[in-house]
């Protein structure tokens, strides 16, 4: 039994118990959310993760990506990278390898990452296709369906299945005056195998199918985004709407089978264009939740991109987007290393505890950081700061010469001190 199938019985497993009691909210909100498909529990019963909700009424929550390139892979570096996502605060981790051993890769960070674990699975079918036949093109019909029951087996909680790349959408994209064509890789898999082909995608073909292996290890899918625009001159254009339109009619297919969905988006776009999209999506998915890329509000700022990400995802979570995938300062450059992970996930928290504030949720941990600096209390302070190791860092690095209660910046000077000063505190 999956989570949203037992939700349509009425059932309230101990998931939903405890993403309740993690959110204050009541259970029987949670079931019921659940049993429409606007929540999802990606939980794997093979790995058994930490439990973490997704969707209407929760907090905001953060994704990071981490995996190897064939330009460049490390297993203990992987790992390394998984453990700085985790102690940043990461709530869910993806592995998005494509060089070394991909199943010991994954294996391996399975037994490291305790919370809920995704991957991409035609990236293994497309490299192993590489492999075995010479490009990825080749690849068998098989080969994609086994790799996601390879996966789920393995203990892989969530899964990427690009269906809404289809023979129409990419013959359209063939005439359309796109910037970029297209920037997501398993996006650019898909469209590649139709291309050579001549034949519809597999995974849309017989979604059904998919849907079978899904169900029997609660596997939950993510579905897109093949399409995301990888600029915003091609931001929410006639590609992104039609493959959203497609996916939200097999959202209510995997509903009625008893499988919990996401649907991901939108890429690059300005912010003019964020309340829009994710209004469209949430109405075209009848409130599936949203998992989002950023979204990266300008295209001229690589090596700064994980603020622009933190800018858009801001605005986004407050306009209901549920779910962050995080971008490091690596973002179009080169393969993140640990340091580009932690910042990554710090720069997407706070866009999310952004998000969160505005929607009234978690106020409470502002407050209480802001009664610290008020009261000059810096222990306090970095105990309430989303990145004490950081905080601290810049606080000793040039500490004040004379009144050891203020900062360098003002010393003598302290607004605080005067104000409590005159004011009698």
């Amino acid at each position: 039994m999956t989570q949203i199938s037992e939700a349509k019985l009425g059932k309230i497993t101990e998931q939903m118990k405890e993403v309740a009691k993690k959110e204050d909210v009541d259970v029987e909100v949670i079931r019921r959310r659940i049993a429409e498909g606007r929540i999802v529990i990606p939980c794997n019963e093979i790995h058994s993760p930490k439990v973490l909700g997704i969707g209407k009424g929760l907090r905001v929550k953060v994704n990071a990506n981490i995996g190897t390139s064939m330009e460049h892979f490390d297993l203990d570096e992987e790992i390394r990278k998984a453990k700085a996502a985790l102690d940043a605060g990461a709530h869910a981790i993806m592995d998005l390898s494509t060089g070394g051993d991909l199943d010991e890769i994954r294996e391996n960070l399975l037994k490291v990452v305790d919370v809920p674990f995704g991957t991409v699975p035609i990236y293994q079918a497309g490299i192993n296709a590489i492999r075995k036949y010479g490009a990825i093109v080749d690849m068998t019909e098989d080969d994609m369906f086994n790799a996601f029951e390879h996966q789920a087996k393995q203990g892989v909680d969530f899964a990427v299945a690009h269906v809404g790349v289809t023979k129409e959408s990419v013959e359209r994209l063939r005439r359309q005056k796109r910037l970029i064509p297209i920037v997501s890789r398993g996006g650019a898999f898909h469209a590649a195998w139709i291309i050579h082909n001549e034949k519809e995608n597999p995974l849309y073909k017989n979604f059904e199918y998919l849907l079978e292996i899904a169900r029997e290890y609660d596997l939950t899918l993510s579905l897109g985004d093949g399409m995301r625009s990888g600029a915003i001159y091609d931001s929410n254009d006639r590609a992104k709407f039609q493959e959203l339109l497609v996916i939200g009619e097999l959202v209510e297919k995997a509903r009625e089978k008893g499988v919990q969905t996401m649907v991901e988006g939108p890429g690059h776009m300005p912010l003019n264009h964020i309340e829009s999209n994710i209004q469209i999506m949430k109405t075209v998915t009848k409130g599936a939740p949203y998992f989002v890329l950023g979204p990266l509000v300008t295209d001229i700022a690589p090596g700064y991109d994980h603020f622009v990400a933190g800018i858009g995802g801001a605005l986004a979570g407050y306009y209901g987007t549920d779910f962050l995938c995080y971008v490091t300062p690596a973002e179009h450059l080169c393969l993140p290393d640990e340091h580009d992970v932690r910042e990554g996930v710090i720069v997407s928290l706070i866009a999310a505890h952004a998000a969160n504030v505005a929607r009234g949720i978690d106020k409470d941990l502002d407050y209480k950081l802001s009664k610290a600096r008020e009261e000059l209390n810096w222990k306090k302070m970095f105990e309430f700061a989303i990145d004490p190791e950081k905080a601290r860092e810049h606080r000793n690095k040039r500490l004040p010469k004379e009144d050891k209660k203020a900062c360098s910046m003002c010393g003598k000077l302290c607004a605080i001190e005067i104000v409590r000063k005159y004011f009698g505190k």
